[in-house]
């Protein structure tokens, strides 16, 4: 485009040598234009009629109308008319992009591709937005591992100077990191240093998930988190140069070399903390997880500050300052520390503001927060605060934040909180390997009218088992810290050796009695019905027995403890629950039944978790009569013991399993994540455990089984794919289960 414009200008200058230099224009005048009205465009430029002009006007006024953005090209032209000077300017304008359009992309989507293109429609055509957009998506293909993917921008203009703007797209293959290599480490391997960072070396699901993914952003962070690692282990003199990445094994793959100078290491020296003591200096001490003559670490100074900060913000000096002194002695290798602390003025809560819930009702958000108008200061009830929004599962976003009020003792809560979808409403099928096809509709929301109350109404058919419950709760009854809770039910199961029919209906009541933890008492009333037992072929006298309708009237009594930081999705934390039920107000049915459950999460590397989980459970009959059938244990499937059929794990007489009246097992599990932004996870795991009889001991025979799966909390709810390995098959059993649920689990 300059070109033309410069060739344009030569072209006049060679044109004008006959006059002066400088001339009186007597009128100008616009050509080429049908989109722009020529007044706009002598509007942009000084020169009028009448005024003298010398060719620098003439170039300066190009320019002027070229910065319009406008036009493809422009030229200037002069004429004389019986001796009366005419300028023209001839302009081609920019055709106007009426489709934009993408070609060759298989592996990213049009829908991911589109918003990348900074051309909208319509819009005039403009050479540097196409640009952008060529390096946007070029950059997108990067980040998915496509390194030598190009993009050719092409333009076709119709007779109305309307034009379809296609961006070609020449993928290539996928090229991956095959190996991330360190020079000059000496005292951490490479496995440690890879550990540090989250670019990842390619592996055999990267298919799926995308590992070894080549990012310039996310490995400059890697730079600093390398930095980072050293500056924990004491090295504070680390250097990281930038990375070289090479293509190797024909651009099949790259390779990622990082040069590191380690420097020496340091130990911490002296350890003071001066300025405004709330405590004994020596109680202040302690929390400084430093320690004299072993290896200095930024990352525990930084959490010194922390726990410093929120002790004096705890007292309500929000504002409090630790500033962390350091002297770095490079000849004797020690870091003398002292903190230096300015408490400020002490500070209490002016007001709360509550801000992005456009559906929750404010008191439903400003009960979870405890802290009000008035209170003192503390940090820690504003992370419990963030902690008990997020857990209430109505928010995609929860901030809460504070920012100094009308005065320096005062200070404001914001609470910012973005909400997300509580409701669902869904119509569809799905299929299990214990109930096989399933066919389900069901109506829930979580936050009923913003109010926090939960309701569900569900149904479900399939091959072996039906299924209708509502239910409501409300976890606020009447704005107070007791929960309500009601519901109703009617089932049909088909079992190997009879069928049963099940309808009742609950009432819970619960309150807070310590923190995290909660208690429950629950009124259940129940009538079952044994039919359909085949008496040729079950010759077991219990079984038989059981046949006809029973009632059940019993009173529950329940403690939660819940500590887990995510209730959704736990990574560190706990969950116990303890239950006793006693059957006898009424019915026909005698008994007390007694479980205890815990299962706690260890966060480990790379967003792993660890689990442990175990349960054990108790029933006793309180009369002559046998425990009954429908409340005994049966063990096996994919919700206790994995690798063993449901219910096909326990006490058995005549072949058919009769259920225990005692039961224990025990998970454990290696969680980690397989693509995180999907939410796909996989694990292993080690199952063990059994039921027995009044008469048995517990833990005797007990069964093991290990084996693998993936999980995906997905948009249609939770599925679960498991695969077990009895470790120790009887002669009726299979050596391995592979179990799944898909859709709603019931």
């Amino acid at each position: 485009m300059l070109n033309k414009v410069l060739l344009t200008l030569c072209l006049f200058l060679l044109a004008a040598t006959a006059y002066a230099s400088s001339f009186k224009v007597s009128d100008i005048q616009v050509a080429g234009n049908s989109r722009i009205e020529a007044a706009t465009i002598l509007a942009a430029i000084p020169i009028r009629p009448g005024d003298q002009v010398s060719l620098e006007d003439v170039d300066q006024a190009m320019r002027s109308i070229f910065a319009l953005g406008r036009f493809e090209d422009i030229s200037a032209e002069m004429t004389e008319v019986q001796g009366a000077k005419l300028l023209t300017f001839v302009v081609s304008e920019l055709p106007l992009v009426r489709d934009v359009r993408f070609s060759g992309n298989e592996e990213l989507s049009e829908d991911k591709l589109r918003p990348l293109v900074s051309v909208k429609i319509p819009e005039l055509f403009s050479h540097s937005k196409v640009k952008a957009s060529v390096r946007a998506i070029e950059n997108a293909y990067a980040e998915d591992g496509y390194h030598a993917a190009s993009v050719e921008p092409e333009v076709e203009v119709d007779d109305r100077d309307e034009a379809t703007l296609t961006f070609n797209i020449k993928e290539g293959d996928k090229v991956l990191i095959d190996e991330i290599g360190f020079i000059g480490n000496q005292v951490f391997k490479a496995d440690q240093l890879k550990d540090a960072m989250e670019t990842r070396e390619r592996w055999w699901l990267s298919w799926l998930t995308g590992r070894g993914a080549y990012q310039q952003d996310v490995v400059q962070v890697d730079l600093e988190r390398l930095k980072a690692f050293y500056h924990d282990h004491g090295y504070l003199d680390v250097k990281v140069a930038q990375p070289d990445v090479r293509l190797i094994e024909d651009d099949k793959y790259l390779q990622l070399a990082i040069e590191i100078n380690e420097g020496p290491q340091y130990k911490t020296g002296s350890i003071d903390i001066k300025g405004d003591l709330l405590k004994p200096k020596a109680e202040l001490l302690e929390q400084v997880s430093l320690t004299p003559g072993e290896v200095f670490s930024r990352g525990e100074l930084r959490n010194s500050v922390i726990a410093l900060t929120d002790l004096y913000a705890d007292q309500g000096f929000a504002y409090v300052n630790v500033a962390p002194l350091t002297n770095q002695n490079k000849e004797e290798l020690l870091v003398d520390l002292v903190l230096d602390i300015e408490q400020g003025t002490k500070v209490y809560v002016e007001r709360v503001e509550i801000r992005g819930n456009t559906k929750t009702r404010d008191k439903v958000i400003r009960r979870e927060i405890p802290l009000a108008e008035g209170d003192l200061y503390s940090a820690t009830k504003i992370k419990a605060g963030n902690r008990r929004l997020r857990n209430l599962g109505f928010f995609e976003e929860v901030n809460v934040t504070s920012k100094p009020g009308s005065d320096l003792s005062h200070s404001v809560l914001n609470v910012d909180v973005k909400e997300q979808a509580t409701g669902t409403f869904s119509v569809g099928a799905g299929f299990s390997s214990v109930d096989q096809f399933i066919a389900q509709g069901s109506i829930s929301q979580d936050n009923f009218l913003g109010y926090g109350v939960k309701l569900n109404l569900s149904g479900s058919f399939s091959g072996k088992s039906s299924t209708f419950q509502v239910g409501v709760s409300d976890p606020h009854f009447l704005d107070t810290d007791w929960t309500l809770a009601g519901e109703l039910y009617k089932t049909e199961r088909e079992f190997d050796d009879y069928d049963e029919k099940r309808s009742g209906g609950s009432i819970t009541a619960g309150h807070p009695i310590a923190k995290y933890t909660k208690g429950f008492l629950t009124y259940r009333y129940e009538e079952l019905e044994i039919f359909n037992i085949d008496k040729e072929e079950v010759t077991n006298q219990f079984i038989l027995d059981q046949e006809g309708e029973s009632t059940l009237s019993s009173v529950t009594g329940t403690i939660v403890r819940n500590s887990t930081d995510y209730h959704l999705d736990p990574s560190e934390g706990g969950i116990f629950k303890f239950s006793l039920e006693y059957a006898g107000l009424g019915g026909t049915e005698d008994f007390i039944k007694t479980n205890v459950e815990h299962r706690h999460f260890f966060p480990l590397f790379w967003d792993t978790v660890f689990s442990i989980h175990g349960e054990i459970g108790y029933l006793l009959s309180t009369s002559n009569e046998e425990t009954p059938i429908g409340e005994r244990y049966f063990l096996g499937g994919i919700r206790n013991l994995r690798g063993f059929e449901t219910r096909e794990v326990g006490p058995k007489e005549d072949d058919s399993f009769i259920g225990g009246e005692k039961m224990a097992y025990f998970n454990l599990e290696y969680i980690f994540p397989l693509y995180k932004k999907l939410g796909l996870k996989g694990l292993v795991f080690y199952d063990t455990g059994n039921a027995w009889l009044e008469e048995d001991d517990y833990f005797s025979n007990m069964r093991h089984s290990v084996g693998a799966g993936i999980r995906w909390q997905s948009p249609l709810g939770p599925l679960r794919f498991e695969w077990g390995y009895n470790l120790d098959p009887r002669e009726d059993e299979k050596d391995s289960v592979f179990e799944f649920s898909i859709g709603s689990a019931f």
